[in-house]
């Protein structure tokens, strides 16, 4: 469980950054981004490719968020809202 916890740390939110949307790592990427990029075919190893910032951890954080927000968590209660700088 603190395996998960650590990759679910790995999404935040700024209300600056796409209108407080679940962002990875305080980035400029959208979880949503990521997941679409995915349902559409991209591989995980071409994301890493395009975003050389992006660390296998953030494709599977973005993976757990998306599951446990599925299956009726709560996971925005969780996430790091960090203040707009």
């Amino acid at each position: 469980m603190t395996e998960e916890n650590e990759l679910l740390e790995r999404i935040t939110m700024r209300p600056d950054v796409f209108g407080g949307k679940p962002i990875i790592r305080d980035k400029r990427i959208a979880v949503e981004h990521i997941l679409a990029n995915l349902a559409a075919g991209e591989t995980i190893e071409n994301l890493l490719k395009d975003y050389p910032f992006l660390e296998m951890e953030d494709i599977q954080a973005c993976l757990l968020f998306a599951h446990r927000s599925l299956a009726g968590e709560h996971v925005h209660d969780r996430i790091a809202v960090r203040k707009a700088s």
